[in-house]
């Protein structure tokens, strides 16, 4: 086995190793291949730390990563089930390069046993942050219906910068100051290789405003979806137009092959459109 860093021509390998980490047990679909790119193409993404992330290998092989969540502070490590017997020095590698200020935080599903006492023994202890996973299975048809004033339209984030740094920042509550978005954001592209425009969705009203947005990402290797984000302006929720974001996006994520989707959240809102509960992740912390 071998060890180095990460270095951009990695990319698709990391994609490929969530991957193959989450085909046949879930505890870290957390950590998939689409989070890994959702976050690799964030403005809050730090990549000045990228060659901090750590990468094992055997014969060729990535078997097992150690990598930051935007910046230092908060990490996932994790190794393919046949080498498990690695996680205590992906947790060591882990605490001495990524740690913030605070320490570190590693987000550990509650059926992995074997993480959780490793991660005790190294003298990790748990905390009240957690992530929980939700799905909904992609057996049937979603039927949603819209007012009369809002259109769906397929969406390029990169094509229209500006109005959809706008967007986000009231669909995420950040207030209604135009020029404070626009200052405190920058209009530049995101680079995601693998966006798939057919799962990307904006909610756009009368005069032309987009009001809503909802992406889902899936890769014909895989058997499920993965959403992130999904947002609506405050002046129009309460409308329908969230639910039929997410449920447009599900039918055609059903077309392309996914079976189910996962979203991290437990908001009342998903479990109201029908997504279940799957798994329940929590933070380790180690000062």
């Amino acid at each position: 086995m071998t060890f180095r860093t990460y270095s951009t021509k990695d990319y698709q390998l990391v994609c490929d190793f969530f991957i193959e980490l989450n085909r046949d047990n879930k505890d870290h679909i957390h950590w998939n291949w689409a989070r890994f790119e959702w976050m690799m193409g964030h403005p809050d993404f730090n990549s000045e730390l990228i060659d901090s992330i750590g990468l094992w290998f055997d014969n060729g092989r990535l078997i097992a990563i150690a990598i930051y969540d935007h910046y230092f502070g908060e990490a996932f490590v994790g190794a393919l089930l046949e080498y498990q017997s690695l996680y205590p020095e992906l947790l060591k590698y882990a605490f001495d390069n990524l740690r913030g200020e605070n320490g570190l935080g590693i987000s550990i599903c509650n059926n992995s046993l074997y993480e959780i006492e490793e991660a005790k023994k190294q003298g990790f202890v748990i905390n009240e942050q957690t992530e929980t996973m939700l799905l909904i299975k992609l057996d049937k048809e979603f039927y949603y219906q819209l007012p009369s004033s809002i259109h769906l339209e397929e969406i390029n984030p990169n094509e229209h910068l500006e109005e959809m740094l706008w967007l986000f920042w009231q669909g995420f509550d950040h207030g209604n100051n135009k020029e404070e978005c626009m200052a405190e954001n920058k209009k530049t592209s995101s680079v995601r290789p693998h966006f798939n425009k057919f799962l990307s969705l904006v909610a756009v009203d009368e005069s032309g405003e987009k009001v809503g947005y909802c992406s889902l990402w899936y890769n014909n290797k895989t058997d499920y979806a993965y959403l992130e984000p999904l947002c609506v302006i405050p002046a129009f929720r309460k409308k329908g137009i969230a639910k039929a974001l997410v449920y447009e996006c599900l039918n055609r994520a059903k077309s392309l092959g996914a079976k189910v989707t996962y979203v991290i959240s437990n908001q009342q809102f998903y479990k109201n459109v029908g997504f279940t509960f799957d798994r329940l992740f929590t933070f380790y912390w180690k000062k």
